[in-house]
């Protein structure tokens, strides 16, 4: 999985304007007032080729008794739990505070790897009182000044430094990882109790019961597999509990070191916006993605009834539409055992590589078949095509003008791939790379 990298510190000390400068969009809300960034968001960074998630907090105020400020700081100390390596921020312009001090303590008890950031300094003059910063015990601390995008490279230097040796490798490969995910109460933790036989993950009627990504490894007939039960993503306007809230962070995480997302859909309630977000999640992740629909014995049954249903998921999923739905119970064990069979299926066709002859051949002919787009008597022209990367499965397609690839026609050999080659469960990714006649 990538690192994650959480930004904390006490409010306005500049978190969501560094957060904002170094995913490279505005993200965050940027406000001169303490306290506004209340949620925390993540974002993908990128830097010397290493990517890595990066959280923002709301501001620690370590002895608050403000309610807001005192769920900040639950939420800031969830982050920190997820982090690989912490950036404390503190204002290089303000000097220290005691809230800077009372900080430094909880960082230090989190024995987690810290990086001391001075923000706000905007000349190549330290202030005198700089230096007082050692003091926290954190080490020395990096000057920068995110407005003016001052010493980012130099501390981006330090953390990608601090990242563990395996971090960004792929675990072992002949282990499966299954991500399930969902809204909260749909279903997850009973349907990996089922599935495992014995109530490893604890279940309850009340909504967001787990607060954290739990894996629990097991085999089963020769096949070694990662369970990862995912603590429930809710809609924001939905959440009265704030650390509810952050899971979604857990959730993220959990997404990207899974081979394959299961998606969990309340069959009694249909597919909602919610269910819509999560499932992009995981195709922009480019992950492999099957969806479950639980709860199948508590709708009444017609003729066609399945059949309607999935079709109307197919509908409103139409942007993956790749990913295969089936029908079960986790209270009777309806069709639970397609969730591994599944699972085992999409991380193959996910790893899957299509020999370069075979696939120049399947490309001339759906070309003869369907002949290339052409713009102002310019045709497209497809010299060569060849599969670069899997999980997800990477083609690179050698044109004479990018301009000439329609989406359309794009998408049609994409269905020419996925006819020839299955590639069920995993979204197909096309580069197109110009030669010139």
């Amino acid at each position: 999985m990538k690192p994650i990298v959480a930004v904390v510190g006490r409010p306005n000390v500049g978190k969501s304007t560094f957060f904002n400068k170094i995913v490279g969009r505005r993200v965050s809300i940027v406000e001169d007032t303490p306290g506004v960034t209340r949620d925390r968001i993540a974002a993908e960074a990128e830097w010397l080729g290493k990517s890595f998630l990066l959280i923002d907090t709301g501001g620690i105020e370590p002895e608050s008794k403000d309610y807001i400020f005192s769920r900040m700081r639950a939420q800031a100390e969830v982050a920190m739990d997820t982090a690989d390596v912490i950036l404390f921020l503190v204002d290089g312009k303000a000097g220290l505070t005691a809230g800077d001090r009372d900080v430094a303590a909880l960082l230090r008890r989190k024995g987690k790897q810290v990086i001391l950031v001075a923000n706000k300094i905007d000349t190549a003059v330290l202030p005198d009182d700089f230096y007082d910063f050692y003091e926290l015990g954190l080490g020395e601390p990096h000057a920068i000044s995110s407005a003016n995008q001052l010493g980012l490279g130099d501390l981006l230097d330090a953390v990608v430094e601090k990242f563990p040796p395996d971090a960004g490798e792929d675990e072992d490969e002949d282990v499966i990882h299954i991500a399930v995910i969902g809204k909260p109460n749909v279903g997850k933790s009973s349907i990996i109790n089922a599935l495992l036989g014995e109530e490893r993950v604890i279940v309850s009627e009340q909504a967001g019961t787990t607060r954290d990504s739990i894996d629990t490894p097991f085999e089963k007939d020769g096949v070694r597999y990662v369970l990862i039960d995912t603590a429930g993503i809710r809609r924001r306007s939905r959440v009265s509990d704030d650390i509810e809230r952050y899971s979604v962070i857990r959730a993220l995480s959990a997404i990207e070191r899974a081979d394959v997302a299961v998606l969990v859909i309340d069959a009694t309630e249909g597919i909602t916006e919610q269910d819509k977000r999560i499932a992009g999640l995981a195709h922009d992740a480019g992950k492999g993605i099957a969806i479950a629909v639980n709860k199948w014995d508590l709708v009444p049954k017609e003729t066609n009834t399945m059949r309607d249903y999935g079709r109307a998921i197919k509908q409103e999923l139409l942007f993956m539409a790749y990913a295969p739905v089936f029908f079960i119970s986790a209270v009777t064990g309806e069709r639970l055992e397609r969730i591994l069979d599944l699972s085992k299926e999409i991380a193959e066709m996910r790893a899957m590589r299509i020999p370069t002859g075979q696939l120049n051949s399947l490309i001339a002919d759906a070309m003869l078949m369907n002949h290339p787009p052409s713009d102002k008597g310019r045709a497209l022209k497809i010299y060569y095509v060849a599969q670069i990367g899997v999980k997800p499965p990477l083609f690179a397609f050698q044109v004479n003008d990018r301009e000439l690839m329609h989406f359309s026609y794009a998408r049609y050999l994409e269905n020419k791939i996925r006819e020839g080659y299955g590639f069920e469960g995993t979204s197909v990714k096309f580069v197109f790379r110009e030669k010139k006649d």
